[in-house]
């Protein structure tokens, strides 16, 4: 498969820790943490596969909601992660960004997130994105407050505004579209993940855990996307 057939960015909704956590007996949080060793992995095994962008989805506005038992287990697992990400970086050649509303993060993540983003900013491999905190409908709604706070003070006028200018707006400025989204462990819905950018990316299932996904499976979802006959507007 030549490489013209990769997708360029790829987002994932990782799903089905704590199911796979479930199946072995282990607390939920178990699953979590082999969940997140699996990201590490996925990041090397996606650049070697070709692939340029790669976006997690890892924290949500509405995880907010579990039990705050998880919810501290995931941020101290996330603090760990953080410093993981900024060795491997550094090695790995990784630029790495975070989307999402990180003031409710606690401030020593913050600062984490503020300088991982900072050290790898000039790293030329692979463009990984984390989504923590992260709702689109809450990032379209932010940027939309940007955007109206700039149309006040008179730098954007009514006439300026199109789709490119408003993408400017959002988390992922800079970042091209996703061409494939994944979501593991068998649900199938977008569960509030770049709504916008996604509006023509393939969508691709699978029942695997997201805790047992390994590089064979990425292999598939490429081949699935490699066999769409992507149509834009009705031209190929």
């Amino acid at each position: 498969m030549g490489e013209k057939n990769v997708p360029q960015h790829v987002a994932i909704i990782l799903d089905g820790n704590g199911r796979w956590a479930k199946k072995r007996f282990l607390p939920r949080n178990a699953g979590h943490v082999q969940g997140a060793k699996v990201v590490e992995q996925i990041c090397e095994d996606a650049w070697d596969l070709g692939i340029k962008y790669l976006t997690v989805y890892a924290f949500s506005t509405e995880n907010w909601k579990r039990s705050e038992e998880e919810v501290g287990a995931l941020m101290k697992l996330l603090h760990k992660y953080l410093s993981n990400c900024l060795e491997r970086s550094a090695k790995n050649n990784m630029r790495v960004r975070v989307i999402g509303e990180i003031s409710r993060l606690a401030p020593e993540l913050q600062n984490q997130i503020i300088e991982l983003e900072e050290k790898s900013s000039t790293c030329t491999g692979l463009n990984f994105t984390v989504a923590l905190n992260y709702g689109s409908r809450d990032e379209i709604v932010r940027g939309m407050k940007k955007m109206v706070d700039d149309i006040q003070n008179g730098t954007v006028s009514k006439e300026d505004i199109s789709e490119e200018m408003f993408e400017n707006y959002l988390d992922t400025k800079g970042i091209p579209a996703p061409d494939l989204m994944i979501r593991t462990s068998g649900e199938q819905r977008l569960s509030n993940f770049m709504l916008w950018q996604m509006a023509y990316a393939e969508f691709y299932f699978t029942d695997v855990l997201w805790p047992d996904f390994n590089k064979k499976h990425l292999q598939e979802a490429i081949d699935y996307y490699a066999n769409r006959d992507r149509r834009f507007g009705g031209v190929k």
